[in-house]
């Protein structure tokens, strides 16, 4: 919060100065929505999770799939619908309880339970089952190739600590819930919650038993991470020495962070696609040729001219480059035609247009509100009054996913990297393990059953052939308006060597420094 941040330039330089250099301050935009890791499937949680939680396998900082919890993985070759997973032995939690199978097999259930918003990247599990103590077995319903690719996110928790203080299921974000697990964690990764004051300051500190001690760097010993909503503010912060790195330097800065003798810009590509959703069932945008014209009213040229200041890269489909499933054609945005807009907007019967609430973040993508703005102006030029309602992402998201917006914006990594993980939770018909972030409306009983062929279709050809049939229904119905793939830009201080993560989840025992 910008009382903990508009601090003398005299004491800024101090605590510059005395930090030891093991000591990594950490800024981004938007906190972490709550410490329970299955109960939101957000990045800035999972990212805060990662340094606390492991997973079986994991994704490194070049995005590769590489050992975690798990040494080894394989479908049994006497029955493909088993993954058999061999764990590391010598694991302690940070109680230190030792990590076996049956942490495993309570985690993955606890994750298909209510109120996991993991549960999607699970559906096709039939049964979770202890072997020994550190070899589990996962039954898929069919033979699913890719189930190793949907657990890069699945968080390990100790069954013993989740007993005890009653966090045998998540906690409903969306409902107000809240456990203890809100608050408090017990993993097995590389730093230990010491303290956490939600959108304030958390820190943490080097885990002392760390299982990958010897594996990686691990040259920090303590992370303060703030987060700092004000693009203003945490720019500030990085170019005085307050902070040490911060994730999302807005675009309007870039220029004067790499001007900095003290800091360095790094910038890639992400894994993630900013888009608008709409209402398929009710109101104006329930009529298609209204989000026909919706779509051709926006002008994604400009928005990545004006307002991403060319750090953007448009499209046309609600799937980034790094996905299996994407092509240069469906990437190919719609031209920007307001003639062609306005004939559509008469031809639906709203040649007077229409008033309707745009439901925005703004502290969750990079420019999220102002992108809002600006389709706020376009949307003007076709006769529709479109009213802002920006608001932090633990507000928003709510909102969105809950069906309440006509209009909203989301954004979409694919922590996957396959197709299915849009299908699953952007397309099929919201189901009790389905669909959950699909409030548009939109159902297709032929589209649901694809989507679900996709988890056992071991013919990679067949499954890309279904995969290119679903992409070709969801542009025809739609329901989302994408607008670009985003592109991050990490500033840092000089002496940190640490690569940009695709999907945006700095891994700090990776971090080395000078």
């Amino acid at each position: 919060m910008i009382k903990h941040l508009l601090i003398s330039a005299a004491i800024v330089t101090a605590s510059f100065a005395t930090a030891s250099a093991e000591t990594v301050r950490w800024a981004r935009a938007g906190d972490s929505i709550t410490m329970d890791p299955h109960a939101q499937n957000e990045g800035p949680t999972h990212t805060l999770s990662h340094q606390i939680y492991d997973t079986l396998l994991h994704r490194d900082m070049a995005g590769a799939i590489i050992p975690s919890l798990a040494t080894e993985w394989a479908a049994l070759s006497d029955n493909p619908n088993v993954w058999r997973f061999t764990l590391r032995k010598g694991v302690v939690f940070h109680d230190g309880s030792d990590f076996t199978s049956e942490d495993v097999v309570f985690s993955l259930n606890r994750a298909m339970a209510d109120g996991s918003e993991m549960k999607e990247l699970l559906s096709s599990v039939k049964e979770v089952r202890a072997v020994d103590s550190h070899i589990v077995d996962v039954e898929t319903n069919g033979a699913n190739p890719l189930l190793i690719n949907n657990l890069t996110n699945m968080f390990m928790m100790d069954k013993g600590w989740s007993e005890d203080n009653k966090v045998t299921t998540p906690h409903d974000v969306a409902k107000g819930e809240t456990n203890f697990a809100t608050m408090n964690t017990n993993g097995t990764g590389a730093f230990m919650l010491v303290s956490r004051a939600v959108d304030e300051k958390t820190i943490l500190k080097a885990n002392p038993n760390y299982w990958g001690k010897d594996i990686y760097p691990n040259q920090v010993t303590e992370i303060i991470y703030t987060p700092i909503q004000s693009s203003a503010t945490r720019v500030a912060a990085l170019l005085s020495g307050e902070v040490d790195i911060i994730q999302d330097v807005p675009v309007q800065d870039l220029g004067r962070v790499s001007a900095s003798a003290d800091l360095q810009l790094a910038t890639a590509a992400q894994n993630r696609v900013i888009f608008f959703g709409l209402d398929t069932v009710n109101g104006p945008t329930a009529n298609l040729k209204v989000r026909q014209a919706m779509n051709i009213a926006i002008n994604r040229d400009s928005i990545k001219k004006i307002v991403m200041r060319g750090q953007s890269d448009p499209t046309g489909v609600i799937m980034p480059p790094f996905v299996n499933g994407w092509t240069e054609a469906l990437n190919q945005h719609p031209q920007y035609d307001l003639n062609k807009a306005k004939a559509l907007m008469k031809d639906a019967g709203y040649s007077n247009g229409f008033d309707i609430v745009l439901n925005c973040p703004n502290d969750r993508y990079v420019n999220d509100e102002s992108i809002c703005q600006a389709a706020v102006g376009m949307m003007a030029k076709i006769g529709i009054t479109v009213t802002l309602d920006a608001k932090p992402k633990a507000q928003h998201f709510p909102i969105a996913k809950g069906g309440e917006a006509d209009f909203y914006m989301l954004g979409w990594g694919v922590p996957t990297f396959d197709s299915h993980y849009i299908f699953n939770y952007l397309v099929h018909s919201q189901t009790n393990d389905r669909g959950s972030w699909n409030p548009t409306g939109y159902s297709n009983a032929d589209v649901d059953a694809m989507i679900v062929s996709l988890e056992s279709e071991t013919d990679l050809t067949k499954r890309d052939d279904t995969i290119a049939k679903i992409w070709a229904a969801v542009q025809v119905a739609q329901m989302y308006l994408p607008i670009h793939n985003q592109v991050l830009n990490w500033g840092m201080r000089k002496d940190i060597m640490f690569d940009v993560q695709p999907e945006d989840t700095p891994l700090f025992q990776f971090l080395t420094f000078k």
